[in-house]
């Protein structure tokens, strides 16, 4: 899943949103990161896609630390 908005609506009518442009969906032992970046009339595209890239990397650089607590839940050290 990509971009869009992530928030709720609570029985007193509150309301908060974010617009996901940064997200990770895994599965299993399989991951999929999509970033993205907000365009507007002066953006630069090199700007942007390097932003896009950036984002992308720090998704990518929490894997190593979510196996390892994971890792550190499952033997009992955490």
């Amino acid at each position: 899943p990509y971009a869009g908005i992530v928030g709720y609506v609570d029985f007193n009518g509150n309301f908060d949103a974010a617009i996901a442009i940064r997200t990770m969906f895994a599965r299993g032992n399989d991951a999929w990161f999509q970033a993205g970046a907000g365009i507007v009339a002066d953006s630069d595209p090199d700007d942007e896609n390097l932003e896009c890239h950036n984002k992308a990397a720090a998704l990518l650089a929490a894997v190593p630390a979510a196996r390892r607590m994971t890792a550190q839940r499952k033997s009992g050290s955490a």
